[in-house]
């Protein structure tokens, strides 16, 4: 006896229609959204003669203080070489700190100091500001779906690196 498949489609599954170029809208859409929420940020970091690269990395520090070199190049995926050039410059800067593993003397754990969280502060400010009138424009229910899909679309490393971010400190 053939088996009767339902019609309803499972969760997710009616989205399925999508087109190539529906999907190739939603790409587009997603970069010309990174310029808008990386615009602001950048004409502040511009005037210091800084990049995204420092902004990813203030961000993250000031996410999780305390985090190691290590732990900052996994979540950034980027060069130990291309670290080390941006933590330089931030902290001659004033703007990091890299102190002494307690336990791993070998290990150096990054801070914000003052300036760094000011300046954090001012970049996240204006990000905020930008994501709040989307949020406040799509609606409750777009936005738990947004963040639903962004989720998905993560690495599995990378969910596990966001996970942590979202635990209380």
């Amino acid at each position: 006896m053939a088996e009767v498949q339902s019609t309803q489609p499972r969760s997710g599954e009616s989205l399925l229609f999508l087109t190539d170029d529906q999907l190739r809208q939603g790409i587009e859409a997603m970069f010309f959204a990174y310029r808008g929420f990386t615009a602001d940020p950048d004409r502040i970091l511009q005037d210091m003669g800084y990049g995204r690269a420092h902004h990813r990395a203030i961000h993250f520090i000031n996410g999780a203080p305390g985090t190691t070199v290590n732990n900052l190049l996994s979540i950034l995926g980027v060069t130990k070489q291309s670290l080390n050039r941006v933590l330089r410059t931030l902290m001659a800067d004033g703007l990091v700190e890299s102190r002494v593993g307690r336990v791993d003397k070998r290990e150096r754990h990054l801070f914000l100091t003052e300036a760094g969280e000011a300046l954090e502060r001012k970049l996240s400010d204006a990000q905020r500001e930008r994501m709040r009138a989307a949020y406040r424009q799509a609606g409750p229910e777009a936005v738990a779906g947004f963040k639903r899909v962004l989720e998905a679309m993560m690495d599995t490393d990378l969910q596990r690196h966001y996970q942590k971010l979202r635990e209380p400190r």
